[in-house]
């Protein structure tokens, strides 16, 4: 799955220089794929909920993030921004989906695709309760525990005001708090 894909999908492009708005050569893209496909792969998937979909959106995230001509102050900030593009993608893509009418993202499935068998309690625990998040609160969490993303960081990516963020995990941690606590979600 992890590839590295989306560098086939330049090399079809065939191009190697800022020809078609690419800001990055194969090289530097191919490290900053490999540090962040599966981050950015998981988030896509705990917003879906669906494997191929999370796929999909991961190339296209890859794909728009390529296509920007913009400049960044570090690595950090390009990933981040990597996390925006793919926010707005899953985003985009739900809306749709619900505009259509097409069949909406099962709660179940929103957990990491494991075998409950294999895993403790706890963490299946957890699993389910996040499905009973909103999809902000979600985000909002994978982000400041998962990906260790600041404040701002999560502000920027989620289109958010700084401040909206601290109240924002405040009550997404009090909920999933709650639903643990009553022992376990069903």
């Amino acid at each position: 799955m992890f590839n590295n894909p989306a560098l086939s999908n330049v090399d079809r492009l065939s191009v190697s220089t800022n020809e078609a708005g690419l800001t990055m050569d194969q090289d530097a893209f191919g490290i900053l794929y490999e540090q962040t496909a599966r981050g950015v792969w998981a988030f896509l998937l705990r917003r879906t909920g669906d494997e191929q979909v999370a796929e999909d959106l991961l190339q296209e995230t890859y794909y728009r993030f390529l296509r920007t001509e913009r400049d960044y102050e570090s690595d950090d900030h390009r990933r981040h921004y990597l996390f925006r593009i793919a926010s707005n993608v899953a985003h985009d893509t739900l809306r749709r989906r619900r505009d259509r009418g097409t069949a909406s993202v099962d709660p179940e499935s929103l957990g990491s695709p494991v075998d409950e068998a294999s895993v403790s309690r706890k963490r299946t625990d957890l699993a389910r309760a996040m499905t009973h998040l909103n999809p902000r609160q979600r985000e909002a969490l994978w982000l400041a525990y998962a990906e260790g993303a600041s404040h701002e960081e999560i502000a920027g990516i989620l289109g958010l005001r700084k401040g909206s963020v601290k109240p924002l995990l405040f009550r997404a941690r009090k909920k999933l708090a709650g639903l643990l606590g009553r022992g376990g979600v069903r």
